[in-house]
């Protein structure tokens, strides 16, 4: 599938070629910006007990984090018109900051507050940054995608384990300490993308994204919507699920690990291969292969649960780079804008998919949310061949 590119900004992209130091700097960034906020799971617990908080309170902490989500677009439109590099290069100092100040925060309000600035500081660096990744890879921006994500990825699966030996090693109090890692990648980003075009050429207009509302963003809306439910129930319901099916917590931990390294793995390859096979046939193999192994995973038992785990990481939580791609292919002139309209759509369809999934799981319980997951995300395959 051929890539669309904008006007050519600087000699070494006008030639299609990928710049690889670049794609790494950010890539390695969105690694470290991501453990960071992967840390604030592991970290409830101990801020629960110090706080005396209800799970209610907990529930409304997580959604402050995640409201700001809703400015993706916006961003994204300014990132196309006026250069947001340094939102980029600073957001990782801006997130650990703010991540490692929540063992200061003397109560809920204060907790509050901290989230929401980093719902912000976090919509600040994934709305600019995925477009300058496709801006900068070239020919190759399924590649680009791949590397961006599995960074991602590997943040949310290392993060939680950096938090608890932090807390463990200096406890709530000290964890502070930690927040020396963001400002390192801030400062090397500084040094890495001070030549690195923070904005498209010459921007198209938000108007000129309508007519994509339908052919492309609608049908992705669809696909999101119908695989969430898989994803979903195999992140955040997968402890409580092997708990609930008598496994040890250490097992049911080791299981979501294991997912999500390989997830890592599918993120590396899956944009990569799209570049070669086309967006469309990797995004129908990832649907039909996870379905098939959601079943399997409820028919296995003990250690064959772990090859069924690494299979759907694989496959489920690994097509996010196919479909910024995607975004990156059909918008040229307004990527971060495409891609801010993108992440806002996600997050508001996995908010969504988040609470059928636990409103169905406490009615005809959590197996049975698994098969009709499974068959739920295969009525997706239609609108991923109506897609563009």
């Amino acid at each position: 599938m051929t890539s669309h590119h904008t006007t050519p900004i600087e000699p070494s992209s006008s030639d299609g070629k990928p710049q690889a130091a670049q794609v790494l700097a950010i890539a390695g960034a969105h690694f470290i910006h991501d453990t960071y906020t992967a840390f604030v799971a592991p970290l409830l617990p101990l801020i629960i007990e110090k706080l005396s908080l209800s799970l209610t309170m907990v529930g409304s902490l997580i959604a402050f984090m995640q409201i700001p989500a809703i400015l993706n677009p916006f961003i994204g439109y300014l990132a196309d018109k006026v250069s947001l590099r340094y939102l980029v290069i600073f957001s990782p100092a801006i997130t650990a900051t703010l991540i490692c100040g929540l063992g200061f925060a003397p109560d809920y309000f204060s907790l509050a507050a901290i989230l929401f600035m980093t719902g912000i500081s976090v919509a600040a660096f994934h709305a600019p940054s995925p477009a300058m990744v496709g801006r900068i890879s070239g020919n190759r921006i399924g590649r680009g995608m791949s590397l961006y994500m599995a960074g991602g990825e590997l943040g949310r699966t290392l993060g939680p384990l950096l938090a608890v030996w932090a807390v463990s090693v200096w406890t709530l109090d000290g964890f502070y300490r930690v927040v020396v890692l963001g400002w390192a990648t801030s400062l090397i980003l500084l040094w890495r993308l001070k030549d690195t075009p923070g904005r498209t050429e010459k921007p198209g207009s938000l108007r000129s994204i309508v007519p994509k509302l339908k052919s492309l963003f609608l049908p992705l809306t669809i696909i999101i919507f119908l695989r969430s439910f898989i994803t979903v129930s195999l992140t955040t319901y997968l402890p409580i699920f092997m708990i609930s099916e008598g496994y040890s917590i250490f097992f049911a931990g080791a299981a979501l690990s294991i997912m999500e390294f390989a997830g890592v793995g599918g993120a590396l390859i899956s944009g990569t291969i799209s570049d070669r096979l086309g967006r469309k046939p990797v995004l129908v193999i990832a649907t039909v292969v996870s379905s098939l192994c959601t079943w399997a995973f409820l028919n296995v038992e003990d250690w064959l649960i772990v090859p069924v785990l690494l299979i759907l990481g694989f496959t489920s939580i690994s097509v996010g780079p196919v479909f910024l791609a995607l975004v990156q292919d059909h918008v040229p002139n307004n990527r971060a804008a495409g891609n801010g309209l993108f992440m806002s759509v996600s997050f508001l369809v996995r908010s969504l998919a988040m609470l059928f999934v636990g409103i169905a799981g406490d009615a005809i319980g959590l197996s049975a949310v698994y098969i009709w997951s499974a068959i739920i995300a295969l009525l997706s395959i239609p609108a991923i061949l109506a897609l563009p």
